[in-house]
């Protein structure tokens, strides 16, 4: 692990960039790590105004060894009820089935297919990048790292998700259903799914929601985190003093519409 001098020494070279590094945000972060105690002591001892901001609250399952059926036990009986009930709305419906996908085989390029036709119909909308999910499937199935799960029901794909798991914990990275089937609750019978393949085959140790305080994740997860971000100006520079004095003004002014911290952060790139 890098000593103090070596974050310092880091610190210093940022700062004798001023024209490249005029701010700086790095987010989202763990604000108990090693990474973020020392940057922000070495950003300011460098010279920049440092500051931390709240970025959203992070659920996970710690599994500690349990089974699916030990961990299914556990879960609100209101959403096994809601996921026993979409189930017998599917099979009322027609025929419905789980494809997951794992490696680079043909199947791929129809899991991919998928996945963007549901979220595309879903509240979502479009990826802003349409390369970005097809690319990041591939690789990760080139790693061994994809769990893409699709439910089809009567050959429509009406829900979507794409997890990774790595040295023994599942992220689950993208998920969405098309909108209009929410009485078959497809999303959970989906996650239902995932979670038993990512427990009780790949036996991992954590699975992670990743970014959002939804209220849905808190049934399926055992513990909240917090992630923050940490934002740095350079005030010898124009662009450090104009992007530093909307964030703090924002920090003054609290409520004030449209300087929160990442939205200053948006509003200086686009003048920069």
């Amino acid at each position: 692990m890098p000593d103090k001098a070596m974050w310092n020494a880091l610190g210093q070279a940022i700062w004798q960039h001023s024209s490249r590094w005029p701010t700086l945000l790095l987010s989202p972060l763990d604000p108990q790590s090693d990474f973020f105690i020392q940057m922000q002591q070495a950003l300011k001892l460098a010279g920049y105004g440092v500051d931390t901001y709240f970025c959203f609250g992070n659920w996970y399952l710690l599994l500690k060894g349990r089974s699916f059926a030990d961990y299914w036990k556990t879960l609100p009986s209101a959403l096994r009820h809601s996921i026993d009930r979409g189930r017998r709305r599917l099979d009322r419906q027609g025929k419905w089935h789980i494809d997951m996908v794992q490696t680079m085989d043909p199947s791929l390029d129809t899991a991919i297919a998928n996945f963007e036709a549901v979220y595309q119909k879903s509240w979502k909308g479009s990826e802003p990048n349409t390369l970005f999910i097809p690319g990041l499937a591939r690789m990760a199935a080139q790693q061994g790292w994809l769990r893409l799960g699709v439910l089809k029901l009567n050959g429509e794909a009406i829900a979507a998700q794409l997890w990774l798991v790595k040295d023994k914990k599942a992220s689950i990275f993208k998920l969405a259903y098309v909108s209009g089937f929410e009485r078959f609750s497809a999303g959970s019978v989906l996650t239902q799914a995932m979670m038993r393949q990512v427990i009780d085959v790949d036996q991992v140790q954590e699975v992670d929601y990743l970014t959002g305080d939804d209220a849905y994740k808190r049934d399926w997860m055992s513990h909240r985190r917090e992630r923050f971000g940490l934002v740095a100006f350079d005030f010898r520079t124009l662009a450090g003093i104009w992007a530093g004095g909307l964030h703090f003004a924002s920090k003054t002014l609290k409520g004030l519409p449209g300087l929160k911290p990442l939205r200053f952060w948006q509003r200086f790139q686009t003048f920069r």
